[in-house]
C-alpha cells in the first residue's frame, strides 16, 4: 500500500460550514484543547512543513482549515477548545465553529480527537468526547507528543485513559500514540485513513 502523502496544499480558511469545499471528498477533521501539537501532528502526516501554522500562542487557530492531500482527500484542522483565556464572547464563536462543522458536515468521515499524552484524562476531554457519543459522531483517539515520557510513564497514562473512558463507554474507540518530533504512529494513521479511503471507492 502506498503509505507516504505525494502531495498536501492549504485550500480553504473559514468560519462557515457552508463555505467548504464542496467537492464531495473525504474529510478528516483534527481537533484537540489548544497547545495539543495538532498543527505539529497535520504537517508531519503531511511531510509538508508549516502547512498547517503552529503557534507557541495557544488559541490561535479560530478557523476551519482545509488542507487536500494527494488531489484525494482532505485533512480539516478545526479550532482548539478549552483556551481559558479567551474571552467568553471568543469561545462561544469558536464552540458555535466547531460544533456546525461536527454536526453539519456529511463529508466529515472521521474526526480525530488529540490528547497530551503526558497528563491524566481531562474533564474536558472526557466531556467533549461523551458529547461526540451522544450526537453519533464517529472518532478516534490520537495520543500527541509520546517521545516526552519514557515507555513506562506512557503506557500508564494511556491505560488510565482507557480505563476513564470504560467508565462510560462500552466499547473504546481506535487509539493512535504519536510524536511530531520522531514521526511515531505516523504510518499507522496514515494506512488507517488509507483503508478507509479505499472502503468508501469500494461502497460506491
Amino acid at each position: 500500500m502506498q503509505k507516504e502523502v505525494k502531495s498536501a496544499k492549504f485550500v480553504i480558511s473559514n468560519t462557515d460550514v457552508k463555505k467548504c469545499p464542496n467537492d464531495g471528498l473525504p474529510e478528516y477533521a483534527f481537533i484537540g484543547r489548544s497547545n495539543v501539537g495538532k498543527s505539529s501532528l497535520i504537517n508531519t502526516l503531511t511531510g509538508v512543513s508549516g502547512l498547517a501554522k503552529t503557534s507557541s500562542t495557544p488559541g490561535k487557530t479560530l478557523c476551519i482549515n482545509h488542507f487536500l492531500v494527494n488531489e484525494e482527500w482532505y485533512i480539516v484542522d478545526l479550532p482548539g477548545y478549552g483556551y481559558a483565556k479567551c474571552s467568553k464572547d471568543a469561545r462561544d464563536k469558536i464552540k458555535k465553529i466547531i460544533e456546525g462543522y461536527i454536526l453539519n458536515r456529511e463529508t466529515m468521515t472521521l474526526l480525530f480527537v488529540l490528547v497530551d499524552s503526558r497528563h491524566n484524562p481531562q474533564k474536558i476531554d472526557t466531556e467533549f468526547m461523551a458529547w461526540l457519543g451522544e450526537n453519533g459522531v464517529p472518532f478516534s483517539i490520537i495520543f500527541t507528543k509520546a517521545d516526552k515520557l519514557g515507555k513506562t510513564k506512557l503506557e500508564s497514562n494511556i491505560n488510565n485513559y482507557r480505563k476513564k473512558l470504560l467508565e462510560e463507554w462500552e466499547e473504546l474507540p481506535p487509539m493512535f500514540v504519536t510524536s511530531s518530533e520522531n514521526k511515531t504512529g505516523r504510518t499507522q494513521l496514515l494506512e488507517y485513513i488509507l483503508e478507509i479511503n479505499k472502503s468508501i471507492k469500494i461502497a460506491k
